[in-house]
């Protein structure tokens, strides 16, 4: 036994324990790449694509108003609408990559669709016939009258070729990240409990330099430089990618997880009347060394979601529409665990989309005057939930998780759904700033006695960049490390789409709000003059929605029971310490050399 353990030992110092492979599909060799010398390429490429996209969104509603001359409500639904797509899209990029493609290979197409979107954006906003003429009639209907449809039809094209590339990419990018760490090695484990926390800073970094430099640019210079330079940091983070070929580990598609899912709902209702009672019946699953050697974890059975467990019931049927093993049934146990922790954390994306269209709008009614000679794009103020956000992600990193960690035992310090609550607690306290502050503005707009400050905005965007730090990071994490193995990037979607959810829930509540307000003779809460709206009203509305949901939320994560796989030093058995060594040395005598 001692000897089978030195010799495991020795073979985790030399390949990777958690299947992962190079890109010809040999073990992977530790020592050369993974960890932080790939991530490294990943998070470059990371940061550029986030100057990319974010030269785009936040002035998206500025253009829309200013160029296309949309209304404020139709504006805000549009980018809502688009947002929504985008993050929607993420889903199938998930499902491709866990099914077909794999995660590299799911980035590069995602990717080069994306590229070929921004290319025909900047086409949009370049070419004289494809851009709108300025108008200079004070009738916003004489303005879109001028607007000819080909040259909106061509815009709105292009802009969601971007969502299809951006969302597919998105999926991926955090799994592939993640997946450079191996679980089974305990430094390496370490390591990885700080990966998303510095994604995420590399992200909001590049989402800083957009709303800085790209905005002042196109509010100051033209819009063409702002796309030009938006496209050309694509195109390098595309090639940052491709540089960190060589240094990434790879996990092989697993095939489609709605496919293997719906196997499991299916045989369990052919099979409603089967008992499921233990040990009185056999559970269907297969063998230890099978799982091995396809490099996948096999899952204890558990007690919850007993319904499901009739899927493995053994009673004469055979075939993978009438008999599933335990590890295909827990997998799909978890994807419906973690939905009702999807549906309580949707209100908190439905007030952070606002922060791209109407905390924007209101900027723009503001006065951002520094000094006699420069002012504040109404979309940079992005930067200020953006710095918010990068300095609350160190300090937690760097500060609370050490101190919190020793006194818990915990080494992400408070818990994933804990880190998620607080968040959530604080969207509510940001919704009430925000009645307050706009309560503020349009006594200052119709009074004209007090300063009308762009800077009076500063605490609603500030608040909302911690309140991310927390609530955003955490669902990142969560849904990635409670997702069953061969559904990590599905897993890792479900942040995405519950963000694009959340979008457009934003769109449906502020049309509702719209209509209903409007009913029997009413004035509009949102109108195209902010100054005429009650905006201070719909955010009391958020902040009550924020509240109630807040509630529901601690009901779902006190009856949540997290995943436990994960392999701890000294827990492996011996028999699967060799079966493990066994199938490394055998796949490495018959593939290609590493």
């Amino acid at each position: 036994m001692a000897e089978a353990g030195m010799r495991n030992r020795g073979n985790r110092e030399e390949y990777t324990m958690d299947g992962t492979a190079n890109l010809k599909g040999s073990p992977f060799l530790r020592s050369k790449g993974g960890r932080w010398s790939a991530c490294f390429f990943l998070i470059a490429s990371e940061f550029l694509e986030r100057i990319a996209l974010y030269g785009i969104v936040p002035n998206l509603i500025v253009y829309l108003s200013d160029v296309l001359h949309k209304g404020t409500v139709a504006a805000a639904n549009d980018v809502n609408n688009w947002n929504g797509t985008l993050l929607m899209t993420t889903l199938a990029g998930g499902c491709v990559a866990d099914a077909y493609l794999g995660r590299y290979w799911a980035i590069f197409c995602f990717t080069v669709i994306d590229l070929l979107g921004m290319c025909s954006l900047t086409l949009s906003v370049s070419l004289p016939s494809l851009r709108p003429k300025p108008c200079i009639s004070p009738n916003e209907d004489d303005c879109r009258d001028q607007t000819k449809g080909s040259q909106i039809a061509f815009f709105y094209c292009s802009l969601y070729v971007v969502a299809v590339g951006a969302g597919g990419r998105k999926a991926n990018t955090t799994s592939l990240g993640a997946d450079q760490f191996d679980e089974f090695e305990p430094k390496e484990r370490a390591q990885k409990l700080s990966f998303f926390n510095w994604w995420s800073f590399a992200m909001f970094s590049g989402v800083l330099f957009a709303c800085t430099v790209l905005l002042y640019i196109q509010d100051n210079i033209s819009w063409l430089v702002g796309y030009i330079i938006a496209t050309s940091a694509l195109a390098f983070s595309l090639l940052s990618f491709m540089a960190g070929t060589p240094y990434y580990r790879h996990k092989k598609p697993h095939g489609s997880p709605f496919t293997r899912f719906a196997m499991v709902l299916v045989a369990a209702t052919r099979k409603w009347k089967a008992s499921t009672s233990i040990p009185s019946v056999e559970l269907y699953e297969l063998d230890s060394e099978q799982y091995l050697k396809e490099w996948k974890q096999r899952i204890d059975h558990t007690d919850s979601l007993k319904f499901l467990d009739r899927a493995a019931v053994k009673n004469g049927s055979d075939g993978p529409w009438r008999l599933c093993p335990v590890t295909q049934v827990e997998e799909a146990k978890r994807i419906i665990k973690l939905l009702p922790v999807f549906f309580v954390t949707l209100m908190p994306s439905v007030t952070i989309a606002h922060v791209l269209t109407l905390f924007i709008k209101q900027a723009t009614t503001l006065d951002g005057s520094l000094g006699d000679h420069f002012s504040i794009p109404p979309a940079s103020l992005i930067s200020l939930f953006t710095v918010a956000n990068l300095i609350t992600i160190v300090f937690y990193d760097k500060l609370v998780v050490p101190m919190l960690s020793n006194k818990t035992g915990n080494p992400r310090g408070f818990t994933l759904l804990q880190k998620i609550g607080i968040g959530q607690a604080m969207h509510i306290v940001i919704m009430l700033v925000a009645f307050k502050t706009e309560n503020w503005r349009l006594r200052a707009a119709k009074s004209h006695e007090l300063p009308s400050t762009v800077f009076v905005l500063l605490p609603q965007f500030v608040l909302m960049g911690v309140a991310e730090s927390f609530v955003g990071v955490g669902k990142l994490e969560f849904f990635y490390d409670q997702a069953p193995e061969g559904m990590k990037s599905v897993g890792s979607s479900l942040f995405w789409v519950s963000m694009g959810v959340g979008s457009f829930l934003s769109s449906i509540l502020l049309s509702t709000v719209v209509e209903v307000t409007t009913r029997h003779g009413g004035i509009s809460w949102i109108q195209d003059s902010l100054n005429e709206s009650r905006l201070d009203y719909y955010y009391g509305l958020l902040a009550v929605l924020n509240a109630i949901n807040f509630f529901a939320f601690l009901v779902v994560a006190k009856h949540f029971v997290y995943n436990r796989d994960v392999v701890l030093e000294g827990d492996e058995d011996e028999e699967t310490a060799m079966l493990k060594m066994a199938l490394a040395e055998g796949n490495e005598a018959t593939s290609p050399s590493v």
